[in-house]
């Protein structure tokens, strides 16, 4: 069975009390589970990564940071450097999210930058990518994600390719009043996402991780873990409450072995 990935942003929600108790109840609860199956990771707010660091026994959960700056240091007010991140000894960054994105205005060349400043100090490259729903509307998926990976992963070389993760997040799909895509719908834009990492990076390209992400809820996990193109959940409020989180894991961990056998 090929390696599952479960993992959730817990955006501007918990404070350093409520993520630390978070990490050491989701690792209790998770810890028999073989990581040969599964990757646990969890993106924290910046204010709780230290706390978060030092709180639980790192070889059950990997941990990220929501965002970063492509320069190591300088005149960036407001910013988080890769080299800070560094010190605090994260597994990961979160690179395009679509809330960075729309709302604070990102592009696809800063994600670039960013996705490059991530892999060259080691950490693991979470570029999340997705349509909106105008452009869905206007049959222009495909392009959208096309576009965001090439131009993500521009000069990106083939000796990256394993710290390197992809998160499809349908904008359309995300929070409150998000509508989740369709099992169907999910695989089909998975596939044409692998299609493009091969073309971006040959044959490595099939090693990437892509993750799917967008109202994922105990009544939609299984049904689209289950798809051949989709290698995991990236599960935003329905993974917040660790008993949940493992409740989830464990029905579609359940769900992919039940297909297999």
């Amino acid at each position: 069975m090929k390696k599952i990935y479960f993992g959730s942003n817990l955006k501007m929600y918990k404070n350093i009390k409520d993520t630390t108790e978070y990490l050491k109840a989701l690792a209790d609860y998770t810890k028999d589970l073989s990581r040969e199956e599964i990757e646990l990771f969890i993106i924290p707010s910046f204010t709780t990564l230290e706390s978060a660091t030092q709180c639980f026994d790192r070889q059950y959960i990997k941990l990220g940071a929501q965002n970063m700056c492509w320069e190591d240091e300088g005149q960036f007010t407001g910013e988080i450097s890769p080299l800070m991140l560094k010190e605090l000894g994260l597994d990961l960054v979160m690179i395009g999210h679509s809330e960075r994105r729309h709302v604070f205005g990102e592009t696809d060349v800063e994600e670039n930058k960013k996705v490059k400043a991530a892999l060259n100090h080691g950490f693991t490259a979470l570029l999340c990518i997705g349509e909106t729903a105008e452009e869905k509307a206007f049959g222009i998926s495909p392009e959208v994600l096309r576009t965001q990976l090439k131009v993500g992963f521009h000069d990106v070389p083939v000796s990256q390719v394993p710290k390197i993760w992809v998160a499809y997040e349908p904008v359309w799909s995300i929070g409150v009043n998000g509508t989740p895509a369709t099992a169907d719908y999910a695989e089909e834009m998975h596939q044409v996402i692998k299609t493009c990492l091969n073309e971006i990076f040959g044959k490595a390209g099939v090693d990437i991780p892509v993750l799917y992400g967008g109202s994922v809820n105990p009544g939609n996990a299984e049904d689209l873990i289950v798809q051949p193109s989709i290698d995991g959940l990236f599960t935003g409020r329905a993974a917040w409450q660790a008993d949940k989180f493992n409740r989830l894991i464990r029905d579609s961990l359940s769900a992919v072995k039940k297909l297999i056998h």
